[in-house]
């Protein structure tokens, strides 16, 4: 007798709740996994808990022992002994009494991934194997966000075992996976790809986990499960806590047995009393043999931004010369000053202000809040920066939000500078994701879809620009960095300041094959000790000796010593334009009479060369 034979007599079976819960609830903050060799006793005493409540079926306790998430702790090169261990402690503990299934979870979650597939069914096929050595009664694939793995690890397991496979997907919304896949689409693709069981585990509590299920028919030839977490958890001292009780499962128990269920279990924050409750209200209750679906009603697409604005730079500098300034938001909250500059630089017709999100990891006036006063005010568009470093996934995307409804178009997608180099190196560098995935994650709100794949009722139409830093020692990789961001959506690219002709020349070598503009950096020097710091303790930007020593020679004259500044940029802009269409000046300490300077010049350089083209013709 197997599983399968249980669930062809008509039975319905009852999975074992979560294992971490317990752990964190005895004080244990690391890996869960490593316990099986540590603490063994722990990890027996929780499944034979599970099992007198009444569990027909335990998982071991393998859910992240693989190579990828064991990496973390150091831990990558002990994958065999983790797994073998792991199974071992679950039959001990079940003997007779229980089901062993070995439990696989999905490594890509939420987070836009960089985990390739490759990686993923290297590191799956080594924890397979690990978990098949041994004798089990079946395998768990459990908490899959993405849709893609788990149809590819299936496939995999599928031709290795014959034992039974449960298939589990976590749902980003009641009834669609993170990829808008409908859940019921979801469920038929897995069940023709070889999954006795399939099911859905984590992220909801009963309620949304039945409001999923009623729109799910009963398969064809696989059985349903289900494992709910206890309740949405609520963040006490540093701790996530479950507050449901046993009794609201007992009450949930049967309506689970009306969807189909067949195979019902628990997730984060249920415990052997969860257990419990499912068992003695279903125990002795044959399944259901039929059940009428609700159909959901399709959502309706998303409409275009009702104020599109002007066309985005990154179509206009295709066509034409484009110059944009960097005036970063004041460290201060006096904003008369930088007003001023924003107004002179429209007056000397630069096409858009860029504005940094807290360069350098130094708290500056919020650059959302004066991009639109630019706006507003001024009527100049903003080019706002949108860093990983200072906002989670709820932050990023609430950000998005936020600038698509003031009308902001234009933003340039960057890591962002670390904490440690700031005024505040204590302060946390959140870093949810890169800024590939935030290029993606932006794109992905110009479809009128969320992170997490909700309907936005309307799409942006953000022009994502990327940055590039071309002052490295071997410039081709990172062009092979741009071309990364363009195959994740970036719609032209920002450098990093250059300080040579001879760099101006290498960059539009190395680029010349790219569809997408740039924008290439410009910045006036102030002093020599400015050339200095920049050259020593920027990352990204590295000075010519030429330059330094010319910067030097006026070191105790501060005005000269500008000028030299400007004079510098200039001759660099009559490179610069032969070659790019896009300009990129970039403000030194709010001193903004340089910039304009140097925007007027790069006007007047390129009506002067049009101007010459056109007697030629």
């Amino acid at each position: 007798m197997g599983i399968l034979d249980d669930l062809k007599q008509d039975k319905i079976l009852i999975g074992d709740g979560a294992m971490g819960t317990l752990l964190h609830s005895y004080g244990s903050d690391w890996c869960f996994e490593e316990l099986n060799l540590s603490h063994s006793d722990q990890i027996f005493n929780i499944h034979r808990a599970y099992i007198e409540a009444g569990a027909n079926i335990i998982q071991t306790n393998t859910y992240a022992a693989n190579y990828i998430k064991l990496e973390r702790y150091g831990l990558q090169d002990q994958v065999k002994e983790i797994n073998t261990a792991a199974v071992r402690l679950a039959k001990k503990a079940a003997g007779d009494h229980a089901y062993v299934v070995g439990t696989i979870g999905g490594i890509r979650g939420i987070k836009p991934h960089t985990i390739t597939m490759d990686e993923i069914k290297r590191t799956f096929r080594e924890q397979l194997y690990c978990l098949l050595s041994e004798d089990l009664d079946g395998i768990l694939l459990e908490t899959f966000y993405d849709l893609e793995e788990l149809e590819t690890v299936l496939s995999i397991a599928r031709k290795e075992t014959a034992l039974p496979i449960i298939a589990q997907v976590s749902l980003e919304e009641t009834g669609y996976m993170q990829n808008r896949t409908n859940i019921t689409e979801a469920f038929t693709r897995l069940e023709s790809q070889g999954a006795d069981i399939i099911g859905i585990n984590c992220r909801l509590g009963p309620y949304h986990m039945l409001s999923t299920l009623e729109e799910v028919p009963l398969p064809k030839q696989a059985y349903l499960s289900a494992y709910p977490n206890a309740s949405l958890p609520s963040y006490v001292d540093g701790k996530l806590h479950y507050e449901s009780d046993a009794d609201y499962f007992k009450e949930c128990a049967r309506s689970f047995r009306e969807q189909g269920i067949r195979l019902l279990g628990g997730c984060c924050g249920t415990t052997p009393a969860h257990i419990e409750a499912f068992s003695n209200e279903l125990e002795s209750v044959p399944p259901i043999k039929e059940k009428e679906v609700k159909k959901r009603q399709t959502p309706q697409a998303a409409v275009q931004s009702v104020d599109p604005g002007p066309p985005p730079l990154h179509e206009k500098i295709k066509k034409e010369q484009s110059i944009i300034v960097e005036l970063d938001p004041p460290r201060k909250l006096d904003t008369t000053r930088y007003m001023e500059g924003a107004k002179a630089l429209k007056d000397a017709g630069i096409d858009a202000i860029t504005l940094a999100d807290n360069s350098l990891a130094s708290p500056r006036i919020c650059n959302t809040a004066v991009g639109s006063i630019v706006k507003e005010q001024i009527g100049l568009r903003p080019l706002i920066h949108i860093t990983c470093r200072d906002r989670n996934l709820i932050g990023l995307q609430s950000h998005i939000m936020g600038l698509h409804t003031l009308g902001i178009r234009d933003v340039l997608a960057v890591t962002g500078d670390p904490t440690k180099v700031g005024d505040f190196p204590g302060a946390s560098s959140v870093y949810d994701v890169t800024s590939f995935e935030l290029i993606k994650i932006i794109k992905q709100f110009n479809q009128g879809i969320s992170l997490s794949g909700k309907e936005l009722d309307q799409r942006t139409n953000f022009s994502v620009g990327a940055a590039f830093n071309p002052n490295v020692r071997y410039i081709d990789k990172a062009v092979e960095r741009l071309e990364k961001k363009v195959e994740c959506g970036a719609d032209y690219f920002i450098s990093q300041p250059v300080f040579s002709k001879e760099k101006l020349l290498e960059i539009h070598e190395a680029v010349k094959h790219l569809d997408v503009p740039i924008y290439i950096g410009i910045m006036p020097l102030t002093s020599s000790k400015n050339a200095d710091f920049l050259h020593h303790e920027v990352p990204g930007i590295k000075l010519s000796s030429e330059v330094r020593e010319r910067m030097a020679k006026y070191k105790d004259d501060r005005k000269r010593a500008s000028q030299e500044g400007v004079d510098i940029a200039k001759s660099l802009l009559d490179t610069a334009i032969g070659l790019f269409n896009g300009i990129y000046l970039v403000t030194p300490f709010m001193r903004y009479s340089m910039t304009v300077e140097l925007a007027r010049y790069a006007r007047d350089h390129h009506l002067n060369q049009s101007s010459r083209r056109l007697q030629n013709v």
